[in-house]
């Protein structure tokens, strides 16, 4: 690894502008973001559907950035940070894989620069005034009954989902159900990757909705005077952070919302660091194109002047086979029929990112296994869904040297004046409209059921004022709908809404479809790591 000042002044960055975290990573105080000024051409990377085949869209972004840089170009990947609950549980670590890596991985996996304790931190710090003020009667009408807010924790434990807190008497009160979420899940953590500075951070914190009053007035963070104190916490927090690809080019990694309750993108100010400095940033929103690269519009990119000049969507054989009915154990097996029958998704999201006017590059994370004819079906299917071009990535076997081809292709398609973004929805179009457009357009549903609750529960919303915050859809990534058993590009059923909720610091209403797990459990045979006698974590 190179010196991360090195890294940093390839940037134009010095060395009394970043603040070095050991010898390979450091934060980049927000004074360095450039407005107004040099902004490079920002790359939005998506994927498929997710499948158990894998995708590699982390490994394919930060192998694009490599190709990048060896056509000397200056570039930056922006990143999400690894959640620890995965890493512990099926995923593992979150940072690319063979010779496209993010450097030092273990570090970046594993505790990085506190940001993500620095979030739990600030969110329990706030459950613990919320239940402090209910329990000591500080606002009229607030009791224990009507407090939402739940804890979090950074590691996968199912034993908490559903708990009661406040056993032992009333010098432990006030006793209530309650539960932990994870703390990708945190709202604060969207927060963080939405906030554009330090007085847009505490505008968002303090409009947190903690509880409801016995009137049903919404009880906020400023309420119950939190704010001033999760400001302290999250004061470093706030700061993107800067490490390095296998190859030595600039990754900014900051910030990791849930993708399914959240945005699933990592944060505006990363970006906007990036786009300061480079001349391409290549910017990965979470699982498929049907949520991260969705919500990375309508949310993030809609509302901070983040619009991409063009979009990268990953996918390969294996994944398409899966979406084609194949069986995991038999994915390296040649299955031509198969391979046609998943492009339908592939095809689907293809015309979802080019319904928003952007070109579309398909990066083809090639497999061992994966045939020519195989191959060749999938590019002549990217041909006729009019993507800009179809290109195989051997990025994890030959690092840079094997995203060359890709990185071209996407400057091809990035070339001149950036694209006239249109979007699916209006801004002040109803959340049941919205919804429904997203339904239709994204999720290829024929209409929308909204259960009793729901339509209760967002009448509630509308009378406070929130009717028109953007939509943040919560459902299944295994599928394009609302049930995960439906693979490839399910069509002519109700998308069935179950439940609505509002994260009003964040800036959106998330409507819940199907089940969704916002504190995951272990796996059977949870991954387990380990330390060597030189202090190397080995197993991540």
């Amino acid at each position: 690894m190179r010196p991360i000042a090195d890294v940093a002044a390839d940037l134009g960055l010095g060395p009394n502008t970043i603040i070095p975290y050991g010898h390979y990573k450091a934060k980049i105080p927000l004074e360095a973001i450039k407005e107004g000024g040099h902004r490079g051409k920002l790359i939005v990377v998506t994927g498929i559907t997710p499948t158990p085949a894998g995708e590699g869209k982390t490994t394919i972004t930060v192998g694009m950035t490599q190709g990048f840089g060896r056509l000397g170009k200056n570039v930056v990947a922006t990143l999400r940070e690894p959640s620890l609950g995965p890493i512990f549980g099926i995923k593992g670590g979150g940072s690319g894989g063979g010779k496209a890596l993010v450097e030092p991985d273990d570090e970046v996996n594993i505790h990085f620069t506190g940001d993500a304790h620095a979030v739990a931190s600030a969110h329990n710090l706030l459950g613990a005034l919320t239940d402090n003020v209910a329990q000591r009667g500080q606002i009229s009408g607030f009791g224990a009954t009507g407090i939402t807010w739940r804890r979090v924790m950074d590691v996968e434990d199912r034993a908490l989902r559903s708990i009661v807190t406040g056993i032992g008497g009333s010098a432990n009160a006030p006793m209530r159900e309650s539960g932990f979420d994870i703390v990708a899940a945190s709202e604060i953590m969207a927060i963080l990757a939405l906030c554009t500075g330090l007085e847009n951070l505490r505008e968002r914190l303090s409009r947190i909705v903690v509880g409801f009053t016995e009137s049903g007035q919404p009880v906020t963070a400023d309420d119950v005077n939190a704010v001033g104190s999760m400001m302290s916490l999250l004061r470093y927090a706030i700061q993107p952070n800067i490490v390095q690809t296998t190859e030595g080019q600039a990754v900014i990694i900051h910030a990791g919302p849930f993708g399914n309750i959240a945005h699933g993108c990592s944060s505006v100010l990363g970006d906007k660091v990036a786009l300061s400095y480079a001349d391409y940033v290549l910017t990965e929103a979470g699982f498929g194109a049907d949520l991260g690269f969705e919500k990375f519009m309508h949310i993030k990119a809609r509302f901070s002047g983040l619009e991409p000049s063009g979009a990268v969507i990953v996918a390969s054989v294996r994944a398409l086979k899966s979406h084609g009915g194949v069986r995991r154990n038999e994915l390296e097996t040649p299955n031509e029929d198969a391979v046609r029958k998943g492009m339908e998704n592939l095809v689907h999201l293809i015309g979802v990112i080019k319904g928003f006017g952007l070109p579309v590059v398909v990066a083809m994370n090639k497999f061992p296994t994966d045939t020519a004819d195989e191959l060749a079906i999938v590019k002549h299917g990217c041909q006729e869904a009019s993507a800009f071009a179809a290109v195989e990535c051997r990025v994890f076997t030959e690092g840079g040297a094997g995203g060359v081809d890709l990185a071209e292709a996407v400057m091809a398609a990035t070339k001149g004046e950036d694209p006239k973004i249109t979007y699916i929805y209006p801004e002040d179009a109803s959340i049941q409209d919205k919804v429904l457009s997203l339904a239709k357009t994204v999720y290829n549903a024929r209409d929308v059921a909204w259960a009793p609750a729901a339509r209760r529960q967002l009448r509630i919303y509308e009378e406070h004022g929130w009717g028109n915050l953007p939509v943040c859809m919560a459902k299944t990534h295994l599928s394009i709908s609302h049930n995960p058993r439906l693979k490839g590009r399910p069509s002519d059923y109700t998308f069935e809404v179950s439940d609505v909720r509002a994260s009003v610091g964040a800036g959106f209403i998330y409507p819940i479809a199907g089940n969704i797990m916002t504190m995951p459990g272990l796996p059977g045979s949870p991954r387990s790591l380990d330390v060597d006698d030189k202090g190397n974590i080995l197993g991540l």
